[in-house]
């Protein structure tokens, strides 16, 4: 009986001690990597974007694609699915001059874009904004680009202004999504 109590004492020492050596040695979960703090400049009282959606379009690239720099760069603004790259364009708002990039998660992601106010062109796999549909809409097409690619349980949306990206650059714009 003696050794049957010495056997289970080493046994919940060993476990013991495994445990806490796990714990020590448990590397940080891919979440709680993610949540880091990132190094970004923010625009107004707004938060860096989220990495997982700005790499379907980076800022980098829209500094290539629509003739922009750190120079007339404001910052970006992060929050769910969402990320907008703000820039400085003379005579204008800055609220108003920004490339914003949505991408949420969706189950069944259509082909193409289901709207009924623009007609949709496109380059490669990407759709965009070709002409409105309604006197209505028209303002809106003057004013910003759309861009849209179907991705596989998500779909990346892009409303670029046009002062910040104009129609030709959008479509270069386009090719630098993923």
């Amino acid at each position: 009986m003696h050794a049957m109590k010495r056997y289970s004492l080493v046994l919940v020492l060993l476990f013991a001690a495994g445990f806490v050596a796990a714990r020590a040695t448990a590397q940080q979960p891919p979440a709680a990597a993610a949540a880091a703090p990132q190094n970004c400049k923010t625009y107004g009282s707004g938060k860096c974007c989220d990495p997982a959606i700005a790499a379907h379009l980076t800022k980098d690239a829209v500094f290539s694609a629509c003739g922009e720099s750190d120079a007339t760069f404001l910052g970006e603004q992060g929050s769910k699915d969402t990320c907008k790259y703000f820039f400085k364009v003379a005579g204008q708002k800055d609220e108003d001059m920004f490339v914003q990039v949505y991408a949420p998660p969706q189950k069944d992601v259509p082909a193409a874009p289901n709207d009924p106010f623009f007609k949709w062109g496109k380059v490669g796999p990407v759709f965009f904004t070709d002409r409105a549909l309604s006197p209505k809409s028209q303002p809106m097409l003057a004013n910003s680009t759309g861009l849209w690619l179907p991705g596989k349980g998500y779909f990346v949306a892009i409303n670029a202004s046009t002062k910040v990206c104009t129609k030709p650059e959008a479509k270069r714009l386009a090719t630098r999504m993923k």
